[in-house]
């Protein structure tokens, strides 16, 4: 019990960290759900904690990849015996036979080609298991690797022989093969997961279950460093920015309808000073008209933050329906609108990719100089910001040592309504080498703002 008592505590420590919010008590409820299943079914164990401790869809993959970590399938090589025969055969010479031609690995892939087939997952597993034991090792090192079973069995190349195992002699390329094909890409894709799982099982077992955590479970979306966010990735923060997108428009204009009351209302006041005499105690004001409030965002476009780039588009597009004007700017060390790269329905991919191609955003050098850039903006497009405008900068505040034109920013700032910056860089990082965030923050409030977790802490702040 001792053990399982520590498995359990590790295992919940471990989920907290990777970013899922297990409290004490959904800690207990797992505990409690132990007491109703078979502790040696393992599936039955992995339903109780996640129908206890997991809340989003999106974190089911992070909870999986840690239970196999905790609680592996299997110890050591984990598929009965230990091999027949070595992994890979041998030449005259003592080389190792190339996997193409080498007979013991055409029997593996024709094994693997039966399990494909049939769909059997158990099997599928078991063979998982096997393959990394022969083929995860490089010969004379320890480390494990999923590419040398992958490249070993080569599984993508069994999808002519399944296709046609399936469909025999039927016509080709109708909804049958489409079918097929998509059944045999999930169950290649199902085989790949579990050479993966297997490997790092392995790891874990060389190099201890929290280091390898931390190596391969990536957080999970709303944690996810902008920076680090892949292609699939970024379409999963698409999803999520609108929410955010139309909570950040309502808390501006609840800014400007608590800022600023509207006109006197001189005959509901009045009336209500009857009745205290005649003296008007309380004023009443007319409601303000409410209307959507503009916005101009200012991009920072240079290499060090291009991913952080990609964010502001995807923050762009869902800031184009909630706000009656926005207009958007990308600088390096010059600056140039880029509104009309943001039509409704374009890949934000294509934009990145127009907008490199023809937006003049280089001055010189083509290295970040924030003073020259916004000089410039100031120059072309000073009209683009008026007293109804919020103001959304976004950029890592490092100018190469160059200037920083404060005082134009500060008559940017004193101009426009509302005025933020939104900085992708960790808050130890400030003021470190050549930035300037502490200067800049004098003048408008900078937040950090690396992952969704944290505009959102932006946006409540707003409040």
């Amino acid at each position: 019990m001792a053990s399982l008592v520590d498995r359990h505590t590790g295992f919940v420590a471990e989920l907290r960290r990777a970013g899922l919010s297990v409290s004490v008590a959904e800690g207990l409820d797992a505990v409690r759900a132990m007491q109703a299943i078979d502790l040696l079914d393992r599936e039955s164990l992995r339903a109780a904690y996640a129908a206890t401790v997991v809340k989003r869809p999106q974190h089911r993959p992070t909870f999986d990849t840690l239970f196999d970590l905790w609680f592996p399938a299997a110890v050591g090589d984990g598929a009965g015996a230990p091999p027949e025969h070595p992994a890979r055969t041998l030449n005259d010479d003592g080389r190792p036979v190339p996997p193409a031609l080498d007979p013991q690995v055409q029997a593996r892939r024709d094994e693997l080609a039966e399990l494909l087939l049939s769909g059997d997952d158990a099997g599928l597993r078991q063979f998982a298991r096997l393959a990394v034991a022969e083929y995860g090792q490089t010969p004379g090192q320890e480390s494990w690797f999923s590419s040398g079973v992958v490249n070993a069995l080569s599984p993508d190349t069994l999808m002519a022989r399944l296709l046609s195992a399936v469909l025999g002699g039927q016509e080709r390329g109708g909804m049958a093969e489409r079918v097929a094909r998509r059944t045999f890409r999930d169950r290649i894709a199902r085989f790949q997961d579990l050479v993966a799982g297997e490997v790092r099982r392995r790891i874990a077992e060389d190099t201890g279950v929290e280091r390898t955590a931390r190596i391969a479970v990536r957080p999970p979306l709303e944690r996810l460093d902008f920076a680090s966010a892949s292609r699939a990735e970024m379409e999963g923060l698409r999803r999520e920015v609108y929410p955010l997108a139309r909570k950040l428009a309502s808390r501006l204009v609840q800014k400007q309808r608590h800022g600023r009351r509207g006109r006197l209302d001189f005959r509901r006041t009045v009336r209500a000073s009857l009745a205290s005499g005649g003296v008007p105690l309380t004023t009443h004001h007319r409601p303000r008209r409410p209307h959507k409030p503009e916005l101009v965002v200012l991009c920072d476009a240079s290499d060090s933050v291009s991913a952080f780039a990609h964010f502001t588009l995807l923050l762009t597009f869902a800031l184009r329906e909630q706000f009656s004007k926005v207009r958007a700017f990308a600088f390096i060390d010059a600056t140039d609108e880029i509104t009309k790269y943001f039509a409704p329905g374009t890949d934000v991919v294509d934009a990145m990719t127009r907008l490199a191609a023809e937006a003049d955003l280089v001055w010189i050098t083509g290295r970040s100089n924030y003073g020259h850039a916004i000089k410039v903006f100031d120059d072309k497009y000073r009209d683009a910001i008026t007293s109804k405008t919020s103001l959304l900068i976004l950029g890592d505040a490092r100018s190469n040592y160059g200037e920083l034109s404060l005082p134009i920013l500060r008559s940017m700032v004193d101009t426009a309504r509302h005025a933020y910056w939104l900085n992708p860089e960790p808050r130890a990082q400030w003021d470190t080498g050549d930035s300037a965030a502490s200067r800049y923050g004098e003048l408008l409030p900078m937040f950090e703002c690396r992952n969704l977790t944290q505009l959102a802490a932006f946006i409540e702040e707003l409040a």
